[in-house]
């Protein structure tokens, strides 16, 4: 009997000890405060690190990085930062090559912002961020192809490409980045761009033959190392060791790609009314001249002459590597810092879209390469066999008109390594019909756009008809800006310039 008692109560206790331990489990796992899962609240590390690939110094530093949990309810300038870095982690979703069975793949058009770059603009008196350029194939962020994409560019020395390009360099390949220079995040966003369309676009759509022709690529790039660079990165990932005879990149001096219709004087006078409003803007952000002089003070420098360094582009460079805001003898520029601005670039957006002013800039400076798109979708929709894949390497100056003048005016700003694309179908069980979609950064965007949006709501279709975007192209941009130009030129040259 006695036994029996004594094996109860153990029993007993053995029940409220789990018990305990449950019940500490669930209400301890977060101290009071904490965020609860969904909330984004970004957390900091505050752990010193060491030395790494892309990470800065030898000195033990200060993390930066956030760990974002959700896509907060509210703006949030940390989770857009993030966004805009896109530093590669696990595979994304994408939408591209998603139709119906009956639909075949005729034509694509990329448009991509350049990868991850140092800094354009150095901070006066502060020490520049240490980031390595070189590529280290087990460096990170680390990609399988990285080595072999090293190979393949050391064997395109003699690649005949238009000039100016053919004097730049194939891969980044500098200790210390040179101001602008693409960084290996750069190239392994871009090795990965190329991986994802190719398993779509090749793979599963067969877009191009296995015997492909150097006639059935298009590629152009600006003159900068950073964009011919990415550009290659995309394709290598596209078309792995690609035979360098049938690649020629065609140089653009424009980042807005107008080719031989950059003179535009009403698009410019657009762009002075739209630089004007953000000067006005800045003028009345309070917090934001607070902060500009507080960050001059502590590198002791005049006001002026930190706000015309561009202090953001630097810190996003340090913000994107994880390396530690720079510091003086009076201090370290800091988050809240990067916060204030990087707000008042998410307000400067918003209000750009509400003035409209550029707009009218969008609706001149994206028409030439617009129409470029639109006269290849025409040649592809009649049969043509040229140029089945176009690839433009740019910038963000030159997606950010095209997203505006589409009419996706909720579209993010283009980040690193964003791209744009274009894709043609045909319908087989109606040979004549042809559809086009527009996808940004994977996701399907087609029914946004101005010139299809009342066609979603009224038809069926999976697609936009290729008619709608070549009226839109052809008409419609000149009557969204005044209603009487019939004509790139007229627009251009009109009364309002």
């Amino acid at each position: 009997m006695l036994y029996r008692n004594r094996f109860l109560v153990l029993l007993a206790l053995a029940g409220l000890l789990a018990f305990l331990s449950l019940s500490l489990q669930f209400f301890g796992s977060q101290p009071p405060g904490s965020p609860v899962p969904g909330d984004l609240t970004p957390s900091v590390h505050l752990i010193p690190v060491s030395s790494t690939k892309n990470g800065g110094s030898s000195k033990s530093r200060k993390r930066i990085m956030p760990d974002p949990v959700t896509e907060p309810p509210t703006v949030d300038p940390v989770y857009e930062a993030l966004l805009y870095c896109n530093i590669p982690s696990v595979a994304e979703h994408s939408m591209e090559g998603h139709a119906p069975h009956h639909y075949k793949l005729v034509s694509v058009h990329v448009f991509i912002r350049h990868g991850d770059r140092y800094p354009l603009y150095a901070i006066p008196k502060t020490k520049r961020p240490e980031i390595d350029c070189t590529l280290v194939p087990a460096g990170k962020p680390y990609h399988p192809k990285l080595e072999a994409f090293v190979s393949h560019m050391s064997k395109g020395s003699g690649a005949s490409f238009e000039s100016p390009l053919n004097s730049l360099p194939l891969y980044p390949n500098h200790p210390l980045c040179e101001m602008g220079e693409l960084t290996q995040t750069g190239v392994v966003q871009h090795l990965l761009n190329g991986q994802l369309l190719r398993d779509i676009y090749l793979r599963k759509h067969k877009l191009l033959p296995n015997n492909w022709s150097s006639g059935q690529l298009y590629l152009e790039t600006t003159g900068k190392s950073r964009t011919l660079q990415s550009g290659l990165a995309l394709l290598y990932g596209f078309l792995p060791e690609f035979d360098w005879k049938k690649v020629y990149f065609k140089h653009q001096p424009s980042a807005l790609f107008c080719s031989g219709s950059c003179s535009c004087p009403l698009r410019n006078q657009y762009l002075e009314k739209e630089q004007r409003r953000q000067y006005l803007l800045r003028l009345k952000n309070s917090d934001l001249e607070r902060t500009y002089g507080e960050m001059a003070k502590i590198v002791d420098i005049p006001t002026k002459q930190l706000r015309a360094a561009n202090p953001i582009d630097s810190m996003l460079c340090h913000f994107c590597h994880n390396v530690s805001f720079p510091c003086s003898r009076s201090g370290c520029l800091g988050m809240e810092h990067f916060k204030v601005i990087k707000t008042h670039q998410i307000e400067d957006e918003r209000e750009r879209h509400e003035k409209l002013l550029y707009f009218g800039y969008s609706l001149l400076g994206a028409h030439p390469i617009l129409n470029q798109t639109v006269n290849r979708m025409q040649r592809a929709a009649a049969g043509w066999r040229d140029e089945l894949f176009t690839l433009y390497s740019a910038h963000d100056v030159t997606l950010s008109p095209i997203l505006s003048a589409l009419g996706l005016l909720e579209a993010r700003f283009p980040r690193f390594a964003a791209r744009l694309v274009f894709e043609l179908w045909q319908d087989r069980q109606k040979p004549s019909e042809h559809s086009v979609r527009i996808l940004y950064n994977g996701a399907d965007v087609t029914f946004h756009t101005s010139f299809c949006h009342d066609f979603h709501k009224r038809s069926p279709k999976p697609m936009c008809p290729l008619e709608n975007l070549v009226r839109f192209v052809k008409r419609d941009m000149f009557v969204a800006l005044d209603g009487s130009s019939t004509n790139y030129y007229d627009a251009c040259h009109g009364e309002g310039a």
